[in-house]
């Protein structure tokens, strides 16, 4: 049997360009298009009638289209270099899609190409190395020792008999059934985000096409005199922003499991019905600081213009930003911020991560070396930052048992799984009551918190995990956020009264720009006081 292995290892086998195509086309619609063949399946079973001849057809049409868009991608001469790496490329895929049910779209992609090496190495595990090693690097290997017979002319002549061979194989097959594709695909708009590779290559093409190759749009200030309206008092506004935290795991939400055991002994108020802006950290940050809402929301359009924090900057606000995450996504470039480095020697930190305590730690440094009058401080936590929830919260903290200290988190029982992350909304928990502590010491005037997540997360319902699926497709797990709030001026009874009754209402990171400027008391044209959370409870205190 060795002998046999060596051996296959080792032949090479003489194949024309167009066969070459062919096979490693047949190899990644069997291998890796299962998903979108079964969720192809799946739409198009929906009508009384079903048509079978139709649903046949497709793995066909997919495999004539493949080996076409091969065979132009690989523009003849580097068919070996383009198809091997779409073989390693479309199992990883495949990969994140079967186990966390992600869907590689331009906002994933970009989420992924944000991501540091630290949150990157998170995912790697055994059983990825072995999926990607035996569907993905021993299959290209094996397609490596094929050998392309014929000189340029024959390849080219190979090239066009097979594009004409597979468009023929298109036409026959589309003609007959247009009504059905067509059908089928005006319904179900996602599928194609199922088909792998080709759905990622597309996403990438959007990604260069909008970061390098648009020419940079001039930069827009929003506000020329933004302006305080309350210089005589002092002011401290702390605003956490959290990482992965969904509201359904907030016992403030009517969670069964005590997940918030300290903040409402703080008197906090919690908000439960808050949407994101979107489902990864890279479009929900930038997007709730930024005046443009969810519904326009572009990420080239919001870095070429300014966001609530350089107006409230330039108000006289002493603005920082304290990152325990990955970055800012973009949103502090212009005003003071910090990234606390975890190789440092700090009991909060294992060389890779710091668990979110050490915001505390910073915020109490930045206050004591500050002088200013009135301040925003930003805090981005790294919350319950997955896979690796069981790195989010010291031993100490563990709340829930048992729990899942692994990151291929889809082979944990649902009870460990939800145990991990239900421990890490307990911690954040606790963090935020030690800011809250924190910040009733300060000497302020007026002081507030407000809490909110980036996004949800996905614990395994309906075969999701993680986060980043298409807004339009997301369960209520990725977009509905917890937010809470602190303030001195909840001692007020009317104010108090005022915050309970707005705690109902719903929200979203649209929200935000006008409830941070409302919390500074900043002025500005832009504005919009029915935006403002906070707006009607100001003017009773």
């Amino acid at each position: 049997m060795s002998m046999q292995i060596k051996q296959l290892l080792t032949k090479k086998w003489h194949v024309s360009y167009s066969q070459f195509v062919w096979l490693v086309s047949f190899y990644l619609v069997i291998a890796f298009n299962g998903l979108f063949l079964f969720n192809m399946l799946e739409a198009a079973s929906k009508p009384e009638h079903i048509n079978w001849l139709f649903i046949a057809s497709v793995p066909f049409f997919l495999l004539a289209l493949t080996a076409m868009v091969l065979s132009w991608l690989s523009l003849i001469t580097f068919v070996k270099p383009v198809l091997l790496t779409s073989i390693v490329v479309s199992s990883l895929l495949f990969y994140a899609t079967l186990n966390y049910g992600v869907i590689f779209d331009k906002s994933m992609l970009q989420n992924v190409l944000e991501t540091n090496s630290g949150e990157a190495f998170s995912y790697l595990n055994v059983q990825v190395i072995a999926f990607i090693g035996v569907l993905g690097v021993l299959p290209a290997y094996l397609f490596s020792r094929f050998k392309i017979v014929g000189n340029f002319r024959v390849r080219l002549k190979s090239f066009a008999f097979l594009n004409v061979t597979a468009f023929i194989a298109v036409a026959v097959i589309a003609v007959p059934f247009y009504k059905d594709y067509a059908s089928v695909g005006r319904n179900n708009r996602q599928l194609t985000s199922y088909i792998t590779p080709f759905a990622f290559y597309t996403a990438s093409y959007k990604y260069l096409r909008d970061n390098y190759f648009y020419p940079p749009l001039p930069f827009k200030v929003l506000d020329k005199t933004p302006h305080l309206l309350a210089k005589q008092q002092s002011s401290l506004t702390i605003m956490v922003v959290g990482e992965t935290a969904r509201a359904a795991n907030f016992s403030l939400q009517g969670y069964g499991k005590q997940t918030n055991p300290y903040t409402p002994k703080l008197g906090v108020k919690y908000f439960s019905h808050v949407s994101s802006c979107g489902t990864a950290t890279a479009i929900s940050v930038p997007c709730m600081f930024s005046r443009l809402d969810r519904n326009e929301y572009d990420s080239r359009l919001a870095q070429s213009q300014e966001n609530v924090l350089d107006l409230i900057q330039r108000s006289g606000v002493e603005v920082t930003w304290i990152d325990n995450n990955s970055s800012c996504k973009g949103v502090c470039v212009r005003v003071k911020s910090k990234t606390i480095e975890p190789n440092k020697i700090n009991t909060q930190c294992d060389g890779h991560y710091c668990f979110d305590e050490v915001l505390v730690e910073e915020l109490a440094a930045t206050l004591a070396k500050s002088h200013a009058t009135h301040q925003l401080v930003v805090l981005h936590m790294i919350g319950s930052h997955g896979p690796t929830y069981y790195r989010r919260y010291p031993e100490k903290a563990t709340k829930f048992l048992p729990d899942c200290p692994r990151s291929d988190i889809q082979n944990c029982s649902s009870e460990q799984l939800t145990n991990t992350y239900d421990n890490t909304i307990a911690y954040t928990d606790l963090v935020l009551s030690k800011l809250i502590n924190l910040l009733r010491d300060s000497k302020a005037d007026d002081k507030s918190l407000l809490y909110v997540s980036d996004h949800g997360e996905s614990l395994g319902e309906k075969g999701l995990y993680l986060h980043g699926f298409p807004y339009a497709l997301a369960p209520k797990e990725q977009t509905q956020v917890p937010m809470l709030f602190w303030s001195n001026k909840l001692a007020d009874s009317r104010f108090n009264q005022c915050i309970e009754q707005q705690r109902n209402h719903v929200f979203s990171h649209d929200n935000i720009f006008d409830t941070l400027l409302g919390l500074t008391h900043v002025g500005s044209i832009k504005y919009n006081p029915e935006q403002d959370i906070f707006y009607a409870c100001s003017k009773q205190s």
